[in-house]
């Protein structure tokens, strides 16, 4: 997996991560996806954090 296009999606209810890839020629700005959370056990909003 390239390094370059790791991003790290963090929940916005509780500290779960998920990391993920990104297309960083289409997409310029920071990413938000609705995911599921299993601490939380439902969906909730993800943003994209630092590494």
């Amino acid at each position: 997996m390239s390094q370059d296009r790791l991003i790290k999606l963090k929940s916005t209810k509780s500290n779960h991560v998920i990391w993920t890839r990104k297309n960083k020629k289409a997409v310029q700005r920071k990413i938000e996806l609705t995911k599921f959370d299993p601490t939380l056990r439902k969906n909730v909003p993800f943003k994209e954090a630092k590494k």
